[in-house]
């Protein structure tokens, strides 16, 4: 039985390279996008595999619906919940309708996408989801000096990286795999689309992202953070989050009295 992949975001990106690196590893894709003409250049450019295009906008109701149908009815072997926007500003002034497309794109359509996938993967065996989040997740505590404003955004991202490990967990007495990745910045069109030059700055290319995912399932990574040489620094963040979570008392903390 073929392989199948759908992969959101797909026009552009990560989103491409992940097409292009299982479409070369052998699987049949569903390429989810805006654009059509990148979507069909990309259907175009790979060989061996069939390409389904899906033209949707994730940030509405009728391009979610379209797209969580597929993930339900198509018999996935991979979900890559890739699809993003930036919109990089501080909440004040983030207008109403751009904080709702990206809540919408970034944690409304991954946790839906994934509800409709799971049932067939458990009923078939066999599945993988992947979410891209970001570093950026971990930015919580930066402080003002350092810190860019993009509250929402960060936010998204720490979504995802909440959802997938408690997903994992949900999910070990079973073979599916479930896995966030969250790269530093990249070099992609992600920020130029919204006018931000970072061509000065060190940038990891998306390959290397899909590389380090499909190597971090391989090693049973449930974060996959490409960039981060030293894994200790994030097992240390996770063992603070579960000891903070462990040192609660129904009694109120001496601090408050």
């Amino acid at each position: 039985m073929s392989k199948l992949a759908l992969v959101t975001g797909a026009s552009s990106g990560i989103g491409q390279a992940f097409a292009e690196r299982l479409a070369a590893d052998g699987y049949d894709l569903v390429a989810v996008g805006r654009r059509r003409d990148r979507l069909e250049e990309l259907a175009a450019a790979v060989t061996g595999v069939e390409v389904q295009v899906l033209v949707a906008d994730l940030a509405t109701d009728e391009g979610l619906d379209a797209v969580a149908e597929v993930c339900a009815t198509r018999p996935l072997t991979m979900l890559v919940n890739n699809a993003g926007v930036s919109h990089y500003m501080p909440l004040a002034e983030l207008p109403a309708a751009k904080a709702r497309e990206l809540v919408t794109v970034k944690v409304l359509a991954p946790t839906l996408l994934t509800r409709a996938a799971l049932p067939g993967m458990l009923e078939r065996g066999e599945g993988t989801i992947v979410t891209v989040s970001g570093m950026f997740a971990f930015s919580g505590p930066a402080p003002y000096s350092v810190m860019p404003r993009r509250a929402v955004y960060a936010g998204s991202l720490a979504n995802a990286v909440t959802m997938s490990q408690a997903l994992a967990t949900e999910l070990e007495p079973t073979p599916i795999r479930v896995q966030v990745v969250c790269p530093g910045v990249v070099a992609t069109e992600f920020h130029s689309r919204q006018g931000l030059d970072l061509s000065a700055v060190p940038r990891m290319s998306a390959a290397d992202v899909v590389t380090a995912s499909l190597r971090g399932l391989e090693l049973g990574e449930v974060v996959c953070a490409p960039g981060v040489e030293d894994t200790g620094l994030l097992d240390a963040v996770f063992q603070a989050d579960l000891a903070a979570l462990a040192g609660q008392s129904p009694e109120l903390a001496k601090r408050y009295r």
